[in-house]
């Protein structure tokens, strides 16, 4: 299997002593790109912030790379959910991206020449450069989740966790979002994402958490991604799924 980056052991999550997350137990490989894919309130984004240590688990541990995030947190990058940023805090582009910078500065150091630099290149990278001035919340959607993806990028990281990075964005930003990550991949990263379009899965990533409050299958896209394991993570939701998706093929050919 080499390399494990990600791994969850036993892991239960509960809110207000109503579980969410059951005896989760997987690893990820090293250099993989991952869908985090399930229902609505499956636990996808809990798994997440499980991970990042923003929720406490009632029992089981995470690791990343043999260790805990306390110890890792440097090497983690992380893009939230558009809708749970403050979008009114009065920032610039560049200086969302420089926060990326921080971990590896310290406490005590202000970002310099070679983090202004970094952040630069990172914005070149998601195209939003000529924006490095503009306030963030003057920016579209797709251009906020483009800074947030830069910022992650400036981290350096070698795991990165994004959650439902294509939602509300636009078809170019999309095509741009998935070949970053794709890039990233390339260059032996890994990255974990929450999704939910099931059109898109085997185009966009080579292995899949299928999630519904326990874990139902993870592993290679090709073994993994099976009608026989939607059916169990879906459920009759699944054949809704289906119509829905093809209803809107027939409009698109139309």
């Amino acid at each position: 299997m080499g390399t494990t980056a990600f791994e969850i052991h036993d892991m239960t999550v509960a809110y207000h002593r109503r579980p969410v997350l059951w005896d989760i137990d997987l690893q990820i490989p090293e250099g993989k790109l991952v869908g985090i894919v399930g229902p609505n309130g499956a636990g996808k984004t809990t798994l997440i912030k499980a991970a990042l240590g923003l929720v406490p688990l009632a029992s089981g541990k995470v690791e990343i790379y043999g260790q805990s995030y306390n110890q890792q947190r440097q090497i983690v990058g992380y893009v939230p959910q558009r809708e749970s940023v403050d979008w009114d805090f009065p920032v610039t582009v560049r200086d969302v991206v420089l926060m990326g910078t921080y971990g590896q500065l310290g406490w005590f150091r202000r970002p310099g020449r070679v983090e202004r630099e970094i952040a630069d290149r990172c914005l070149q990278q998601v195209d939003m450069a000529p924006l490095a001035n503009r306030q963030i919340r003057q920016l579209s959607g797709g251009q906020q989740q483009r800074v947030f993806l830069a910022r992650a990028l400036a981290q350096a990281a070698r795991l990165y966790f994004l959650d439902e990075p294509f939602a509300g964005v636009d078809a170019a930003t999309e095509t741009a979002i998935v070949e970053l990550l794709h890039t990233l991949r390339s260059t032996g990263k890994t990255v974990l994402v929450v999704h939910h379009d099931l059109q898109t899965v085997r185009e966009y990533f080579d292995y899949v958490i299928l999630l519904n409050m326990r874990l139902i299958a993870c592993g290679p896209v090709e073994s993994t991604f099976t009608q026989e394991n939607l059916q169990k993570t879906y459920g009759g939701r699944l054949t809704l799924l289906d119509e829905a998706a093809e209803a809107m093929r027939i409009r698109e050919s139309q």
